[in-house]
């Protein structure tokens, strides 16, 4: 696969985590209504949903920035040195994908919970 197309899928894969929350904002007015919304369960779900909300839009922070960095890398020389590619991952704006002991925590995690970044 070349590295555009990795860049185009990273960005379909933000595209499309960013469609399913149409249908999630739709359920959350729905449950946001005045009388269901008083019940303290639909309380608790409503604040699930939207703590699932923003680890959605993180993970499409996260493939709109590596999209970029793929992009950058398919511009360089295949004799481009290491500190090159150090240097444009470094400029990412996510801390996890700066700190190599944050990049892909959420994979060993241990608490059965999954990890919103």
């Amino acid at each position: 696969m070349s590295l555009q197309k990795l860049a185009r899928e990273l960005d379909e894969t933000a595209r499309q985590t960013a469609a399913m929350l149409e249908g999630i904002t739709e359920a959350l007015e729905l449950l946001a209504d005045r009388q269901v919304g008083k019940d303290p369960s639909v309380r608790q779900a409503i604040q699930l949903i939207v703590t699932a909300m923003q680890g959605q839009d993180r993970i499409e922070q996260r493939c709109h920035n590596m999209a970029l960095a793929v992009r950058q890398f398919a511009l360089l020389p295949p004799t481009a040195p290491d500190s090159v590619y150090d240097e444009i991952w470094a400029s990412l704006t996510l801390d996890e994908l700066r700190v190599p002991a944050l990049s892909g925590i959420a994979a060993h995690q241990s608490h059965g919970d999954p990890e919103l970044f």
